[in-house]
């Protein structure tokens, strides 16, 4: 596995879920930016701890996140990519690069 920092485009909703061992992790998918159209740079990110909550209660899709760490590659198991391979990424660290923030006029 290689260390990587990569900017990502959330392009789905974060789904929480549990380890057997009670710890909480999170997954999203993302795309990563590239200059060419590519239809391999959509990626898994694999988010354990603390920082998996935070991610489900402060980012939304179509944000943008700089994400930190190690990079993989795994059989598909999202079938909406039908993709044979997947990129993989276990962040470590998750910082915000680009946020939709939400409107109060629409709350009202």
């Amino acid at each position: 596995m290689n260390y990587t920092t990569l900017m990502i485009k959330l392009i789905g909703k974060p789904k929480k879920g549990l380890l057997e061992t009670d710890i909480p992790v999170t997954e999203l998918v993302g795309k990563f930016y590239q200059f060419r159209k590519n239809k391999y740079t959509v990626c898994k990110i694999l988010v354990w701890g603390n920082l998996a909550s935070d991610l489900l209660s402060y980012y939304d899709p179509n944000d943008y996140l700089i994400v930190e760490g190690h990079i993989s590659l795994q059989d598909s198991i999202i079938e909406d990519l039908n993709l044979k391979t997947t990129i993989q990424v276990s962040a470590y660290k998750v910082f915000p690069y680009s946020l939709r923030f939400k409107s109060k006029e629409k709350d009202k």
